[in-house]
């Protein structure tokens, strides 16, 4: 009997130490591989509210960078103040960079991006600073090229008789004799 007490006693304490074990490792890692962390959370943060541009109207900033100098004010604005506190919020809440970004459109319309999405029709705004030039050179070059080919082409006219280049032959000599 003791030695089935025995073994009782050490297989209760063995499962409650493999608990304990198991909780031990949950607890760490859920505090070691936590999705963010504060500071995560506040770079994160940061960064999405400089892809917002600061709606106040007296510059052309985004949300982040928003400073206005001299005079009696001086700093982020109001509207940029807010801005950045709705941002970290949303970060907070654990919303995703697209959803925060999409939910500021919506708010404030397309302008409020600082740069276009690179979609649909607004594709063209990253595409035609590289095209446009390349399709400008293509129409020089085939200017240039067919303005070559006039100039060392043969003039294309009405065929002369024989007849005419004496009489024009004879007539020079004449004056030349003159």
């Amino acid at each position: 009997m003791k030695t089935q007490g025995r073994c009782t006693f050490y297989s209760t304490i063995n499962r409650g130490g493999v608990a304990a074990r198991i909780a031990l490792i949950l607890v760490l890692s859920a505090c070691f591989l936590a999705p963010t962390s504060r500071a995560d959370n506040a770079d994160r943060a940061k960064a999405l509210s400089k892809k917002v541009m600061c709606m106040c109207g007296g510059c052309n900033d985004t949300a982040g960078t928003c400073n206005h100098t001299g005079g009696a004010f001086s700093g982020p604005c109001d509207t940029a103040k807010a801005m950045q506190k709705e941002v970290a919020d949303r970060v907070a809440r654990g919303d995703s960079d697209d959803l925060i970004l999409q939910s500021f459109v919506q708010e404030y319309g397309p302008t409020v991006l600082p740069e276009p999405p690179k979609k649909g029709f607004t594709w063209l705004v990253w595409v035609m600073p590289i095209l446009a030039p390349l399709i400008a050179l293509y129409l020089i070059w085939e200017v240039v090229r067919r303005w070559r080919r006039q100039t060392l082409a043969p003039p294309v006219g009405p065929p002369v008789s024989p007849e005419l280049l004496d009489r024009a032959r004879r007539e020079v000599e004449r004056e030349s004799d003159e």
